[in-house]
């Protein structure tokens, strides 16, 4: 069988979608020397990436969501003629034709529209909503067999499409990070240069993310927060609400911080808390764990089925709930939260990105028996 794997989304600049594509990448290359692959990579990755015998490359370097990948994508994969394509992403070409897999992240654009959650400007924005959401009609539609991160997604996508629930394929995304970590006292914390307890978010900064709210709450609490945030748009506009509320002494927004250095401030601090408002997975809390460190999140199905029993949990939209929920953490003994703790460690076992990769093989090769008969 010869697959067909869009990886223009590679990369870690990409977020979760990027560590997405780099770990079924590699644990596909690992598992798999029967299938025929060709991976679709962006200039940036093109060069860098060796691939087994059974592997190729192909330029594709175009930006998504563009008229450009709507034009050429088709052209790239007609030239190539495989039996399936696996698309990343939600932005499948519409008038692409064979079969292909898609793998829907998150509801994000649905559930969250408006200015507040694009950098475009009104005139250009709605135009392109409506592009894309014709596109994800026709990605969810004509797919061969949807993948999805978690339960929660999948009822979303049943709700919102009127999918059929057997077409779609649950694959847990991976937790094992092994942070490189030195342990050092809060005062030679070499990113922070911080002497005081602190909290700690590490993600983008859009507005789903409800950091502002966090922001708020932080600053009556007279808590130090520490944000961990590629810089962008979303990160500037944090920046303008930090300095409008005078909260420089207690809110750190730092740019993008490496492996080998986030897991030092992650498990130095009093907490990770995660007040996201919607969530495809949440990959970062199970980080979080894995780096032994408190996670305090936000009440929403998706990490009730992902996390467990493990965070303290609140209502992401109440700030007094929000509050509380710091304030159990301060309070906690050392007993209590070594057990809770432990417990994060033990569960981040349950989520492997070769058991994600075996799965995802596996729906490859249903959609090549279904081809056959």
């Amino acid at each position: 069988m010869k697959i067909v794997i869009d990886a223009r989304l590679y990369g870690l600049e990409h977020a979760g979608l990027g560590r997405y594509a780099i770990n079924l990448i590699e644990e596909l290359k690992k598992i798999d020397r029967k299938n025929e692959y060709v991976i679709l990579l962006r200039k940036k990755y093109f060069d860098r990436l060796k691939f087994p015998e059974n592997w190729k490359k192909v330029l594709a370097d175009f930006r998504h969501y563009t008229l450009t990948e709507q034009v050429r994508l088709p052209k790239i994969l007609s030239d190539e003629k495989p039996d399936l394509v696996h698309f990343l992403h939600m932005n499948v070409p519409i008038f692409y034709k064979g079969k292909f897999v898609v793998t829907v992240h998150d509801l994000l654009m649905q559930k969250h529209r408006g200015s507040a959650a694009t950098t475009l400007p009104f005139f250009a924005y709605f135009p392109k909503l409506a592009a894309a959401k014709l596109i994800f009609r026709h990605a969810v539609s004509a797919a061969e067999k949807i993948i999805v991160p978690s339960n929660a997604v999948k009822d979303e996508v049943v709700s919102f499409y009127h999918v059929d629930p057997g077409k779609i394929t649950v694959t847990y995304e991976g937790a094992n990070i092994k942070f490189k970590m030195n342990n050092p006292p809060r005062s030679e914390n070499l990113k922070l240069k911080i002497r005081e307890p602190y909290f700690v978010y590490v993600g983008n900064a859009y507005p789903h993310k409800n950091l502002e709210r966090a922001i708020k709450v932080f600053v009556s609490k007279k808590i130090l927060f520490v944000i961990v945030s590629s810089r962008g748009i979303f990160t500037k506009k944090l920046e303008e609400e930090i300095r409008s509320l005078k909260a420089e002494k207690y809110i750190k927004l730092l740019g993008f911080v490496p492996d080998n250095e986030l897991g030092d401030i992650l498990k130095n601090s009093l907490g990770f808390i995660y007040p996201s408002l919607s969530e495809g997975f949440g990959l970062p809390g199970l980080e979080a764990m894995s780096a032994q460190t408190l996670v305090l999140a936000s009440d929403i199905p998706v990490f009730r089925e992902v996390y467990k029993d493990v965070p303290i949990y609140f209502d992401p939209y109440d700030t007094d709930s929000i509050k509380m929920a710091i304030e159990k953490a301060i309070t906690m003994d050392k007993e209590e939260r070594n057990k809770i703790i432990q417990k994060g460690k033990e569960l981040v076992n349950n989520y492997s990105w070769a058991k994600m990769a075996e799965e995802t093989l596996k729906i490859y090769e249903g959609c090549n028996r279904l081809r056959s008969g």
